[in-house]
């Protein structure tokens, strides 16, 4: 029993990795062919259909290419080209993809910016990448004007919509000298409007490929303020193909997207792997619990982009009329903790879940594509070789690794728990092997651990702590350094410490995350710290 466990375990992930290596592999072999491109291939063959959908618009195959061709326009008519930093802060919605995705075909570089943020943390995440330009939607706008006075850099602004009316006190103050008002940036959503929507021609595409930086993706990991992790064109394509690939996407899917956009996970992975098989997005602004299982039914999806705190948020909820009166195929995501994995399927009668582990900066990508409960991945001995990831032995009370007598580390018994590491490639035929990096390169060596197994290797530190079974399955464990998860966002503790001791009296602060009923945590080991005002 265990063996024909094991084989159809070993089918599964070999059918998972040839449907991959199908779509992925093609890439490097067409260097110029680049994300905006593969989109024009689709609206010349879906045309008319559904591309991206929410409350607010709707944007077929054909007015998504078109419109982005507007951006594109735009942005280059505004001076920007290749190098060139555009800042896009913005909830989720269809426009939001048409807008990066013809600003990345005009060569620049889009960062998503986090919607939360404000103050300090935005000011800091915006100068990281000194923008040119910043879009911001109007009702965000006093979010961008908070971090207005902690910036360095000074992007012009853009407004993506009509601000707002807001109360003010009658008479009118006279304006303050130096002083500006949203009214005072110009509308972006009405300047495109000035451009054609028509395909580029070749004479007006910039000489891009896949090596050119199409995205900033802020990561929190695991010690201090975000980081702006490159994203390339090859890593954009990578992650909309393999994603297609595992998923198996189709025209006939409709995936429903409530994760933040300017995150890889709802962002890039759920719009660009549904988009490439030919389905529909439906775009909700934020997740709500409540409103979950009606939206689901009602625009017939397949497909359910997930973290785990939002699969622990349902669970918690009393009992839906709809909640299994779904069409769901298949949902994917990472962080399903074990407590709620079997109760979470089984009660909302879902019939296949795909967890995967992965960060957005990262060379160690995981499946499992056998629904294992718990499992984030799976390598079969077979494929050990072929996929490098490693767990090394690490010390929990020094929070260091462990390295032997001459100097190496050590791979990690069965069961044992210590850091995944991934293998970097220098390789130019293996670009899924390398290490992008970050916009700010000091942070970059901090994530390499070099002379691992011999002398000159150089391998991705993941910040995770795993461990793996003897059959493969890999399980997350925690994260290393000083961060805490809280409604689907790494948090750090250094971040929530310097905002406490800005309140006067307050002279050091040392924070730390312990378990809540009801929400992801940490385990035992890491609740032993004291918090000390």
């Amino acid at each position: 029993m265990r063996f024909f466990k094991r084989l159809r375990s070993d089918l599964a992930f070999l059918r998972g990795v040839w449907r991959v290596i199908r779509l992925t592999s093609p890439i490097a072999r067409n260097p110029t062919r680049i994300f905006p491109l593969l989109i024009d291939d689709l609206a010349a063959r879906y045309g008319d259909k559904p591309a991206l959908v929410s409350s607010r618009e709707r944007l077929t195959y054909r007015m998504l290419a078109a419109r982005s061709c507007r951006y594109a326009r735009w942005a280059m008519a505004e001076g920007v080209g290749k190098g060139d930093v555009v800042a896009l802060l913005m909830t989720n919605r269809p426009e939001y993809v048409a807008i990066w995705l013809g600003i990345i075909r005009a060569g620049g570089t889009v960062a998503l910016l986090n919607t939360n943020l404000t103050g300090p943390a935005l000011a800091f995440c915006i100068d990281s990448v000194s923008p040119k330009h910043i879009i911001v939607a109007a009702d965000l706008a006093d979010a961008l004007s908070s971090s207005d006075p902690y910036r360095k850099s000074a992007p012009r602004t853009w407004l993506h919509g009509e601000v707002p009316a807001r109360p003010r006190p009658l008479p009118d103050p006279p304006p303050q000298a130096g002083e500006g008002s949203d009214a005072d940036h110009p509308r972006v959503d009405q300047a495109v409007l000035a451009f054609d929507g028509a395909p580029l021609s070749a004479a007006e595409r910039p000489a891009l490929t896949v090596e050119d930086r199409a995205l900033f993706i802020f990561t929190s990991g695991t010690t201090g303020l975000p980081k702006a992790a490159n994203i390339n064109h090859f890593r954009l394509m990578l992650a909309a193909n393999a994603f297609a690939g595992v998923m198996k996407t189709s025209p006939h899917d409709v995936m429903y997207d409530c994760l933040p956009m300017y995150h890889t996970s709802g962002g890039v992975l759920a719009i660009g792997a549904a988009l490439i098989g030919g389905g529909t997005v439906f775009i909700r602004e934020k997740f709500s619990a409540r409103e979950f299982w009606d939206d689901v039914v009602r625009e017939r999806c397949t497909l359910f982009m997930y973290i785990g705190e939002l699969c622990r948020y349902l669970v918690n909820t009393p009992p839906h009329p709809q909640e299994r009166a779904h069409e769901l195929r298949l949902c994917c995501g990472n962080g399903l903790r074990p407590d709620i994995w079997t109760q979470f399927q089984s009660r909302f009668a879902i019939p296949v879940i795909l967890e995967f582990y992965a960060a957005t900066e990262s060379n160690v990508t995981l499946f499992n594509l056998d629904g294992k409960p718990g499992a984030v991945g799976r390598i079969p001995w077979f494929l050990a070789s072929r996929f490098q990831t490693k767990i090394l032995r690490f010390d929990i009370e020094r929070q260091a690794l462990i390295r032997n007598a001459a100097g190496h580390c050590e791979e990690a018994a069965p069961g044992e728990v210590g850091e995944a590491v991934g293998r970097i490639f220098h390789d130019p035929s293996k670009p899924a092997g390398r290490f992008e990096g970050y916009s700010n390169v000091v942070d970059n060596e901090a994530k390499i651990l070099r002379d691992v197994f011999e002398e000159g290797d150089s391998w991705f530190r993941s910040g995770d702590l795993m461990r793996c079974d003897r059959e493969g399955y890999f399980y997350f464990v925690d994260r290393i350094g000083d961060t805490f998860r809280w409604k689907g966002e790494n948090v750090s503790t250094t971040e929530v410490s310097e905002m406490m001791c800005a309140f006067a009296g307050i002279h050091e602060a040392n924070v730390y995350g312990v378990a809540v009923p009801g929400h992801e945590g940490p385990p035992a080991w890491r609740r032993s710290s004291a918090t000390r005002i």
